[in-house]
């Protein structure tokens, strides 16, 4: 094989092991928030290409997971790190709810029993 045709070496456990241990918690724990959020605003169709990958089903997973984070991680984080993050997640949670066909009750809704309830999107008609 040539050095051009030779597949590049991944790097072992012991490297990746290392790596990580130099990674602060607080960076590792935003990290798991920015990829649940990602997450949710594909499977809520906020993305591009929204239509093609919307699931409300697995969103209200997603963020449901990432109220529970932020709320176990609440006193580990700085303000800095959370505040961004409960902005973020408060935004996804109004988008599902308007995204929604069938209306949670205040509290009831993806994540709310970690961050009480979350009012806006569609207003009910009665």
């Amino acid at each position: 094989m040539s050095d051009a045709t030779t597949p590049h070496e991944t790097p072992g456990y012991d490297d990746m092991t290392r790596d990580i241990a130099e990674v602060p918690a607080v960076e590792v724990i935003v990290t798991v928030a920015v990829n649940l959020m990602s997450a949710a605003a594909v499977k809520l169709g906020l993305t591009e290409d929204g239509a093609d990958h919307k699931d409300l089903d697995e969103a209200r997973k997603l963020v449901h997971a990432l109220a529970g984070l932020m709320d176990a991680s609440a006193t580990e984080i700085s303000s800095f790190h959370a505040a961004p993050l409960r902005d973020g997640l408060k935004s996804l949670q109004l988008a599902f709810r308007e995204a929604s066909l069938i209306e949670d009750d205040p509290g009831q809704g993806p994540g709310e029993k970690y961050t009480g309830p979350v009012y806006g999107g569609r207003t009910r008609q009665s």
